[in-house]
């Protein structure tokens, strides 16, 4: 499809979807991304939509300075994936008890874990780098010193919102019915306290003083307030790594117990709220995504789309224009409180049929329809990435 730019800004807002269709106050965001002076350019994804300060969907190209909304609260959201050797064949027909193993695994929601999990008795987990990562933590912002038993304690859990864990199968090709693992988590609260509170402090600099949009204010290289938000940033990146490792490990635990022949292939991760230093026509930049995945060439990532409708394994083709990003959804097209106003239970129930899931009042705002359609959003970024594998859910745990 190739991108098109949008019009009224300072640095390049290339957008891959139909400029028309994005909401008013999503464009107005866009728009004032384009005009911050540190900004190099801006690449749009098709799930574009509004967001607290920076527009989920959007891919910020800063020379050095960073805005921490950019970024989002869950610093390090993002999806894990792997396919295993089972098969459709394999699975029983009722469904709800693997569901229900999974949920007396994983906590989900708001829960934690009464105590924190031993990394070191999870089989499959990586054991590397644990004592050196939680001795990272006393060196982190001091006004969450007092938070690292809760850290602790949520490592290894869902959450709630859009996150979930997924059996899904194969649609299509020569793996037809193959079964893969798959889930949707980040930083849990460690990452929201980090990020509100570096968003607060970057409110209050100077440079930041007469910026369109307050919530847009950044951090700029060489000062003690980047240093600061990028030390807290990299540890909350590998938090949501490590939190979503523990998940798919004890996910694949719950699946051997039931199915002792089982075995993986090598699991795919990818973060799709986060900041990496990138370099483009010889330009050295802090790429933030804040929905939307690396898609280097080459690059394996997972776009999703709803609880009812599947997702995509892809590789990227890494395209320059789109500062090598791919969509990380199909993204929002109502509100959380406008999904609710709409849709009944009984929606919920048409929307997932096949699909063993939460059907109760709870999630209706997490109903398909609240999305947009995927197989759109995916037919708009073909210059972007390549589908490795459709995939289509048949368990669906939310938080």
């Amino acid at each position: 499809m190739g991108f098109t730019p949008l019009a009224g800004t300072r640095a390049p807002v290339r957008v891959w979807a139909d400029p028309y269709a994005i909401e008013p106050q999503a464009a107005k965001q866009l728009r004032n991304i384009g005009a911050l002076p540190w900004v190099q350019g801006v690449a749009v994804m098709p799930d574009v939509h509004f967001g607290k300060g920076a527009t989920v969907g959007s891919v910020i190209a800063m020379r050095q300075a960073v805005s921490p909304a950019a970024v989002g609260v869950d610093i390090g959201c993002g999806m894990s994936a792997v396919r295993t050797s089972l098969t459709a064949a394999d699975l029983p027909d009722d469904l709800a008890g693997l569901r229900s193993a999974i949920e007396a695994t994983i906590p989900v929601g708001f829960t934690q874990r009464d105590d924190s999990v031993d990394t070191r008795r999870i089989r499959g987990l990586e054991q590397a780098g644990w004592d050196d990562f939680w001795g990272r933590f006393a060196g982190l912002d001091r006004r969450v010193a007092q938070l690292e038993t809760r850290a602790r304690r949520q490592l290894g859990t869902l959450g709630g919102g859009n996150h979930f864990i997924e059996v899904c199968l194969e649609q299509g090709g020569a793996d037809e019915g193959r079964v893969w693992l798959m889930l949707h988590s980040g930083s849990r609260n460690i990452g929201k306290e980090l990020a509100e509170r570096h968003i607060g402090v970057a409110r209050g600099l100077p440079h930041n003083a007469d910026l369109p949009d307050r919530d847009l204010a950044v951090f700029l290289t060489g000062t003690p307030q980047m240093d600061a938000y990028r030390r807290d940033l990299w540890w909350a990146q590998e938090y949501a790594r490590r939190n979503r490792a523990v998940m798919l490990a004890l996910l694949c635990g719950v699946v051997r117990e039931q199915f002792p022949q089982v075995t993986y292939d090598e699991s795919i991760s990818c973060h799709h709220n986060y900041v990496s230093e990138e370099s483009y026509d010889g330009v050295d930049v802090l790429v933030t995504r804040k929905g939307a995945i690396r898609a280097g060439r080459g690059d394996l990532g997972i776009i999703p789309g709803s609880m009812g409708t599947g997702s995509y394994i892809v590789r990227g083709r890494g395209n320059p224009d789109a500062y090598c990003s791919a969509s990380h959804g199909a993204g929002r097209r109502m509100s959380r409180a406008q999904a609710k106003r709409t849709f009944s239970t009984e929606d919920l129930a048409a929307q997932t049929a096949g699909v063993e899931c939460r059907k109760d009042a709870g999630v209706v705002d997490e109903i398909p329809g609240a999305y947009k359609d995927i197989t759109e959003v995916m037919a708009q970024q073909e210059d972007l990435v390549e589908v490795v594998a459709h995939l289509k859910q048949v368990v669906c745990v939310k938080g």
